[in-house]
């Protein structure tokens, strides 16, 4: 029997923040109470004075690039990198090499994270026009969810045909996740621009080709059909404001059918940074207008968005600093998304609870994900120490992803995270990793 005691730490959780210590057993959270003391001689103290605990953020949605392109990534690289920013699980996605649109190819990829992880993991499968039959094994009580590309999609990963949407939405429970751009007035938009500019084409460009109106015209027909079906729908990396008055915050997150998430980078940057970031900030959906990142962030605030994640993509510089209509989009961000969303707490933008709120509890509610994202007793003890007034610079020196560059690089964090807890584990602590990787496979309420 292991165990850990926090001493002297401000919990953040369920909307309040309270001085307590928090006692760890083996995997579990035991106790809390507002003073505890050491129960062995061999238990581990860590006095938290002056910082603020966490549970473990759990980020929906990522790309960790294995198998089959780990030259950009692997579960390996990036999970490190996520438990240094304070992800302790997460949830990836099918677009790999091969991609996961068979059972017996996604459980391939849950055997490379037990060998390899060091954060808790889950990973989508992913639907085409041609497999709702395997679709329909996938195991809800095992499997985080469904992904459907509606745009934007690699391989043969685009579903395009209705019928077939259509029998998807109808004929399963299970959370869909989508990505919505309509394909052919991204199709149209590109062809002009081309026809203008060439492959050169100015990077400032792509929010008018990865458009406002690509992204609300397939939005809201998922939405519509969601509606039709009954189907349990959520829709990734929100980018518009005109998006976000399609869903609703009158009732509480758990009786949701339609739900959405807003990803870290379509809330820091706007279309005025490309001149300076050229194609290290292209994602798609691309990043829009000021006025589109303030009625993300109002939406956000307000209930309407209900989970901040990251869409951690990462690619090489080689491929990233290609001209705009060979460079990828997607960017590396799990290792910065929590001190990026700490610079704004420092801001006034958003509190700490709410900030807790998005990150660890709405997760866990969305996917009903098994005792994690809350510090409760009986709880895995996936916790998160973060110092709130320790500044440090993004640098190629402290970057650890794999493809070795970040959008942030040069950034000034007001915060850091000291220490990263996986299942009772201490897998980061200032600066230092245990080299010993505690990830688990995350299990559902279904």
């Amino acid at each position: 029997m292991s165990e850990i005691l926090i001493k002297n730490a401000k919990i953040v959780n369920e909307g309040e923040i309270l001085e307590c210590d928090v006692l760890i057993r083996d995997q579990y959270i035991a106790e809390i109470n507002e003073s505890i003391s050491s129960k062995t001689a061999d238990t581990i103290v860590i006095d938290a004075e002056g910082k603020h605990l966490i549970p473990g953020i759990i980020d929906d949605q990522v790309h960790f690039r294995e198998p089959g392109l780990t030259k950009k990534a692997t579960i390996e690289t990036e999970s490190k990198a996520a438990i240094a920013g304070g992800i302790t699980s997460f949830i990836e996605m099918p677009n790999t090499v091969p991609q996961a649109t068979t059972q017996e190819l996604l459980e391939n990829k849950f055997d490379i994270a037990a060998e390899s992880s060091y954060a808790n993991y889950s990973f989508m499968f992913g639907g085409t026009n041609d497999n709702l039959e395997e679709l329909l094994k996938t195991d809800p009580k095992k499997v985080a969810g469904i992904k459907l590309f509606l745009g934007s999609s690699t391989g043969n990963m685009l579903v395009d045909n209705e019928e077939i949407l259509e029998k998807i939405f109808s004929s399963t429970d299970m959370l869909i996740s989508v990505h919505c751009e309509d394909e052919d007035t991204i199709k149209e938009n590109l062809a002009l621009h081309i026809e203008e500019f060439g492959d050169d084409i100015p990077i400032e460009k792509h929010p008018d080709i990865r458009s406002a109106i690509a992204c609300y015209l397939s939005s809201s027909k998922a939405i519509e059909l969601a509606k039709k079906t009954g189907a349990r729908l959520h829709l990734f990396h929100l980018s518009t404001e005109i998006e976000t008055h399609l869903l609703s915050n009158d009732i509480p997150l758990k009786d949701k059918k339609i739900t959405g998430e807003v990803c870290v980078h379509h809330l820091y940057f706007t279309d005025k940074d490309y001149a300076e970031k050229g194609t290290f900030i292209k994602w798609n959906p691309a990043i829009k207008s000021a006025e589109d990142r303030e009625g993300l962030w109002k939406a956000l605030l307000d209930d309407r968005i209900d989970v901040i994640a990251s869409d951690h993509a990462p690619h090489t510089l080689a491929e990233k600093k290609q001209v705009y209509t060979k460079a990828p989009s997607g960017g590396p961000l799990v290792q910065h998304a929590l001190p990026a969303m700490l610079k704004f707490y420092r801001e006034g933008k958003i509190s700490l609870e709410k900030i807790v709120e998005k990150m660890c509890h709405n997760p866990a509610i969305l996917f009903r994900i098994e005792k994690r994202g809350y510090i409760r007793t009986g709880y895995f003890a996936d916790l998160v120490l973060v110092d709130t007034t320790s500044p440090w610079t993004v640098s190629k020196d402290n970057i650890l992803y794999k493809c070795g560059w970040s959008p942030f690089e040069g950034t000034l964090f007001p915060g850091r995270v000291s220490t990263t807890i996986v299942n009772g584990h201490i897998a980061y602590n200032e600066g230092r990793f245990k080299e010993i990787k505690k990830g688990q496979r995350l299990t559902f309420d279904r």
